[in-house]
């Protein structure tokens, strides 16, 4: 990926795609230009998709379905454009094979390459020093599609197909049960759509039952493979951000630090599910309620891990039957700012915000100038910085608030108390953080929750964008600080500790109240 980011050639595929949106490839961008480039994009996007998404609704079926109204699909454009993923509808109830490969699955990496692109962006303004350009954004784009996420996709389509995920273009095939009765099963091009969905962050579900299914996730084998491939660009852009950095050892401090995290949220599900408290444990009497037989608390526990570490999303098991602290930890994950690893992208320069804050901190606690790659943080620096830790926490408790004020809103709550509140927190948590998974308690195909729940999203996602590359900005144009004795090591254990400490801490000072009243207060009831 680093080879990608830096070479000089462009293939002849790329350079016919260049000249197709009227671009030149050498050219190079400032962070302003960088970031308009990145929102004129994305608003494209956004009107592409929510106009095929009312097309496919007058197609025959299975190329169509009815069933998407104008809300919905703004709601499902937002959601796809900003790589969220968040279905306020059934997946093969609603959308057709048009709308599935030729909406979402063109999204899925359009989406996914965008915030690879940001974040090769920072790792720029980090690694270069008086200068003003971060590459162009156009040139990442086709670099981020062609030569990194269409291949891994081939390979990973060929692994699952070999382990029976179905591929087709057929309607539904009616089948006898063994009661005599007769089923309906619906087919699609889904062996094609899961690598994009898992690796692009995006992590919507071909059915509506997402990777439960088992067309979509058939074995113990392919849900490992599912894992493997929401981790896999996030983590690789750790070993990416040292190698482009020239400092192999930075790369690896992040990965650590991720890697602790999700250890952590890993080893508290499970625990969770384990003691089997909560509302919905207790009803049925066991915690694997809502849990796919096949794959088991444990393979259900690191799915959901890996899922809202990452910030794909996808599900192999019912989120609202957790047990409460168990869901809990989903939302922690996310209210992390999905940095264990977290998105393709967004992972790596969330993570590296975090760990911005964690040198300025240790600055301060040992009296030197805090720098991190020789650029020294000054007042400018720390002001992005801060705006990007509280574009989240804003978002989130404010829509949250706004949300349980609203009667209509609330009538889409299928569960009062604590765990009502933890439906509606993990909603506009979800939807801020672009992961896009939910809490099925939470009926959200509403106008007012497409349309607040759209905000949110752009919000989580465009904000923070902008923030970074400003930020990525104002680090290339100054110049390089001078490594002495004092200056504080960014690759050692102890700072790798410092990361994960700030970053435990931060979130903990901005949403313990409302955990504390939402999946808390109900595990303890």
């Amino acid at each position: 990926m680093a080879r990608v980011y830096t070479d000089t050639r462009h293939w002849r595929a790329e350079k016919v795609v260049y000249r197709l949106i009227g671009t030149k490839p050498d050219d190079v961008q400032r962070w302003p230009k960088y970031a308009s480039s990145v929102l004129a994009f994305s608003a494209v996007s956004v009107v592409f998709l929510y106009a095929l998404l009312l097309v496919q609704t007058n197609l025959p079926k299975p190329w169509g379905h009815e069933g998407m109204s104008p809300a919905l699909a703004f709601n499902t454009a937002i959601s796809f454009t900003t790589n969220t993923s968040w279905q306020n509808y059934a997946g093969e109830t609603t959308l057709g094979h048009v709308g599935l490969a030729a909406g979402l699955g063109v999204q899925a990496f359009a989406s996914a390459a965008v915030g690879m692109c940001v974040a090769v962006a920072l790792i720029r303004g980090l690694a270069q020093y008086q200068r003003l350009e971060l590459g162009n954004f156009w040139v990442d784009l086709v670099r981020s599609v062609v030569r990194i996420l269409i291949p891994l996709a081939v390979i990973i389509a060929l692994l699952l197909l070999a382990c029976g995920v179905i591929e087709n273009f057929d309607g539904a095939q009616h089948i006898s049960t063994i009661t005599h009765g007769s089923q309906a099963f619906l087919g699609g091009p889904v062996a094609s759509w899961e690598p994009i969905k898992l690796m692009s962050g995006d992590g919507g579900g071909a059915f509506n039952v997402n990777s439960a299914h088992p067309f979509e996730n058939p074995s113990p084998l392919t849900n490992v493979i599912e894992i493997v491939a929401m981790l896999l660009i996030p983590v690789a852009l750790l070993r990416t951000f040292g190698v482009m950095v020239g400092d192999k050892r930075q790369g690896w401090a992040l990965f650590t630090a991720a890697g602790i995290l999700f250890a952590i949220g890993t080893l508290a599900i499970v625990l969770a599910e384990m003691v089997a408290h909560g509302t919905v444990v207790h009803a049925v009497g066991a915690a694997s309620e809502g849990t796919e037989t096949r794959f088991g608390v444990p393979g259900s526990a690191l799915f959901g891990q890996a899922a809202t570490g990452s910030g794909d999303g996808a599900a192999n098991s019912s989120y609202d039957s957790f047990a409460s602290l168990g869901g809990g930890m989903l939302m922690a994950n996310m209210m992390l700012g999905e940095v264990a690893p977290g998105g393709p992208g967004s992972g790596l320069y969330g993570l590296v915000v975090m760990a911005l804050l964690a040198v300025f901190l240790g600055g301060l606690m040992v009296g030197t100038t805090p720098e991190f790659l020789r650029q020294r943080l000054h007042g400018r620096h720390m002001k992005l910085v801060g705006l990007y830790i509280l574009v989240l926490p804003a978002t989130v408790l404010t829509g949250c608030a706004v949300a349980i004020a609203q009667p209509n809103a609330v009538k889409s709550m299928l569960n009062s108390g604590p765990h009502g509140l933890s439906e509606v927190l993990y909603a506009f948590t979800s939807s801020a953080a672009n992961n896009g998974s939910a809490f099925a308690g939470l009926s959200g195909n509403t106008t007012w929750y497409n349309v607040a729940l759209a905000l949110a999203m752009i919000a989580g996602r465009f904000l923070p964008i902008i923030l970074v590359l400003a930020l990525a900005g104002a680090f290339a144009a100054q110049r390089p600080g001078v490594i002495t004795i004092g200056t504080l090591s960014t690759h050692r254990p102890t700072f790798v500790m410092l990361i994960v400490g700030v970053t435990l801490i931060t979130v903990g000072l901005e949403y313990l109240p409302a955990l504390a009243l939402g999946p808390v207060a109900d595990g303890l009831r």
